[in-house]
């Protein structure tokens, strides 16, 4: 199975901190510094940012958001995935909703979204996940060992994706999660693109013709 994050690996870029800049630019300001730093945890300050935002700005975040470009190869590799039977699971530490408008149509292709959701009932947003634990509010392991996968590969771009990165056996990595990864010694695949991402697996997973 392939499980791959949204913001800034799937779309070109990162959607969700867009959408936290734009949306609580203050509390945003002074919060992920903090996280990216790993001086909080994603538990502890992504509530402070997305809690601040009205829930009547919520049509506004969707409008956002539509029309974001998803990164060049995606689709190709969608559909190369598809005819190798190999799933692709979206896990976003961003709105899983975010993710299903990004994708559009492909989203029907994918076997799962799992991400933040957002309670729109009172004059703030409150977030939750399924998958919350002591330190995140999307804790991707959780997710992983939920699937129990036979082989995982991972795809990912930043300090969401790197509890994920540390239990995945085979990880594709680029800006901030490559640099973290560096720092720990950890092994992985550099990309820029899905196109990187197909050619590196294609003679593992792909079947003859599957890129016909």
């Amino acid at each position: 199975m392939v499980f791959c994050d949204f913001d800034g690996t799937i779309s070109e870029e990162e959607v969700f901190v867009g959408l936290m800049r734009h949306f609580a630019p203050a509390a945003a300001a002074r919060i992920l510094p903090e996280i990216y730093a790993q001086r909080l945890t994603l538990r502890e300050g992504l509530p402070i940012v997305l809690e601040s935002i009205p829930s009547m700005a919520w049509p506004a975040m969707e409008d956002f958001v539509r029309g974001k470009t998803l990164r060049p190869g995606f689709a190709a590799f969608l559909s190369h995935l598809q005819a190798a039977g190999v799933p692709l699971v979206v896990v976003t530490g961003g709105f899983g909703e975010m993710a299903r408008i990004v994708l559009g149509p492909l989203a029907a292709a994918v076997t799962a979204i799992h991400g933040l959701e957002a309670d729109r009932s009172g004059p703030f947003l409150r977030v939750h996940s399924a998958w919350e634990d002591d330190a995140e509010l999307v804790a991707k392991p959780l997710i992983l060992a939920h699937y129990h996968p036979d082989e995982a590969l991972c795809i990912g771009d930043s300090i969401t994706d790197l509890r994920m990165a540390r239990v995945c056996p085979q990880i594709f990595a680029r800006d901030r999660l490559a640099e973290y990864l560096r720092k720990e010694g950890r092994p992985f695949v550099a990309f820029t693109d899905f196109f990187d991402v197909d050619r590196a697996v294609a003679q593992r997973w792909w079947p003859e013709g599957a890129h016909d």
